[in-house]
Order: structure tokens, then C-alpha cells, then sequence
């Protein structure tokens, strides 16, 4: 029997805290996107198009490594306090390799991780059948 495999991505633009959730338990990692805002001045003392592109490239890596993670599971929750989970949510929704999965976007304040992981479990166990 084929069990079903849940994430949950609290996210902004630097950081994505992933849980898993199973069996009413959930392990939790973090991908962190390379441009920080150490980065950000760096490249704003030298050009502000440099510092664009460059946030870009970034970006676009970020979401990737998020994509790959996300390819391993049915049913994915981005949720978090900014619209970097709707950015995702849009890139993700265009590509055609994550079309069998289930990906729902649900607005939330900032939280501590208890809180992040009880924002899953009560997700999931409302609207999955884990």
C-alpha cells in the first residue's frame, strides 16, 4: 500500500522551515536562500542593476532547491507571512512536473516553529486523511 506524503513550507524570501508531517508527528529541515541581507548591501555598493540580477539568480535558486523537495510528496502546504509562497505557489503551478500534487497556499502570521508545526498538524488532520 502506497502511503501518501505531506509537507508543510513555512516560507518568506530567505528562509523555508519544511515539516513533515506524519502520524501526528513532524520532522522539520530548512533551505535558506544565499541572498541575505549582508548580500543585499554588498551588491547595492556596487550597482543597483548588479544587485538586482543577482537577487534574481538567487531567488530562482531558492525556489528551485524548494522544487526539488517538494517533488517527493502528494500533498504540499506554503504557508507563511509573505508572498514569497504565492511566487512559488505560481512558478510551481507552470511547470508540468508538479501537476499530480496537491500544492495549497494558506496566508499566516509570523510563528515560532511550535507553532509552525501545530499549523500543520491541524491542516493536514482537518484536510488530509494521513
Amino acid at each position: 500500500m502506497n502511503t501518501k506524503k505531506y509537507l508543510g513550507i513555512c516560507m518568506d524570501h530567505s528562509n523555508a522551515h519544511l515539516i513533515e508531517f506524519k502520524d501526528d508527528s513532524g520532522e522539520s529541515k530548512t533551505i535558506e536562500s544565499k541572498f541575505t541581507h549582508q548580500e543585499k548591501e554588498h551588491s547595492i555598493g556596487k550597482s543597483e542593476q548588479l544587485m538586482h540580477n543577482k537577487e534574481l539568480h538567487e531567488q530562482s535558486e531558492y525556489y528551485n532547491k524548494l522544487g526539488e523537495v517538494i517533488k517527493r510528496y502528494d500533498d504540499v502546504l506554503l504557508f507563511g507571512p509573505t508572498q514569497a509562497k504565492d511566487e512559488l505557489f505560481n512558478l510551481l503551478r507552470k511547470d508540468h512536473q508538479f501537476e499530480k500534487i496537491n500544492i495549497r497556499v494558506e496566508h499566516s502570521d509570523k510563528l515560532t516553529e511550535n507553532q509552525e508545526h501545530a499549523f500543520v498538524k491541524k491542516y493536514f488532520a482537518k484536510h488530509c486523511k494521513a
